[in-house]
């Protein structure tokens, strides 16, 4: 009785000990929250073609309308829609988003950061400076600015941002624009997030708003996991389904990478 009492404690120590190394080596699940951050001159929309697919396959999504009154005020615009959600979150943002969520993802529940054709500055810079050492963007060349410092932009400049997308396209981007304070552009992050946070870039290689080197000095800064497309500023839009691919894989390493 005493050997069989010894072998039944030995079995049961051997399934604790199983169990408690599948809980330690189980893999993190998947990033379900995946929060889109626009550009300047743009709103939600411009995610419009990878929400579906992002939404196909169970992710939830949120796309922020951010003011682009100042970057406080878009950074809490982005900080409310994480507020909103239960769980880990992925921040993806385009542009002057990359901005936003340099600042954002400092939430606890931001698990990583996913650039588009981003601005991604270190603490302490402006975006203003940021392109100081690479040849000036053509679709920013000649900004509109009203009397209360909005900038705006014309058809000419949206052509150029979406210079792989039909003009009619361009136009409704022109008409649909969101106009941005200037002195967002001025403004600092105080802590950069991807220090801390995992990230990813897009690299678009026929951008013409931000030098297709300026981004690849970005990624290679933030030490990110960098994927290159033919694409235009709004690779968003033109190439959706590389881009939502390259969100979902961040979306499924991210709980993993921030560990």
């Amino acid at each position: 009785m005493k050997t069989v009492a010894l072998r039944l404690m030995a079995a049961m120590l051997l399934l604790v000990s199983a169990s408690c190394a599948d809980a330690v080596s189980a893999p993190a699940p998947a990033v379900k929250n995946i929060v889109l951050v626009h550009g300047a001159f743009a709103d939600g929309s411009s995610w419009s073609r990878v929400i579906p697919l992002l939404q196909a396959r169970g992710y939830n999504v949120t796309a922020v309308q951010n003011p682009l009154t100042s970057l406080v005020d878009d950074v809490a615009s982005t900080q409310r829609a994480i507020d909103r959600l239960d769980g880990p979150v992925l921040l993806v943002g385009h542009s002057w988003g990359g901005v936003v969520i340099t600042a954002a993802g400092n939430d606890p529940k931001v698990v990583g950061l996913v650039y588009v054709a981003a601005f991604a500055p270190d603490h302490g810079e402006q975006v203003s400076e940021l392109g100081k050492n690479y040849p000036a963007p053509p679709a920013l060349a000649a900004p509109n600015v009203d009397s209360k410092g909005f900038l705006t932009l014309s058809a000419d400049a949206f052509e150029k941002f979406g210079s792989d997308l039909p003009r009619s396209e361009a136009l409704v981007a022109a008409a649909t624009q969101g106009p941005i304070h200037f002195s967002a552009f001025g403004a600092q992050v105080t802590t950069a997030a991807w220090k801390t946070k995992p990230s990813w870039y897009v690299v678009s290689t026929l951008d013409q708003a931000i030098a297709p080197d300026e981004e690849r000095f970005f990624a290679k800064r933030m030490n990110a996991t960098t994927i290159e497309l033919k694409a235009s500023h709004v690779a968003m839009l033109s190439q959706p389904k590389a881009v939502a691919n390259f969100i979902m894989d961040a979306a499924g390493k991210a709980p993993l990478a921030a560990r």
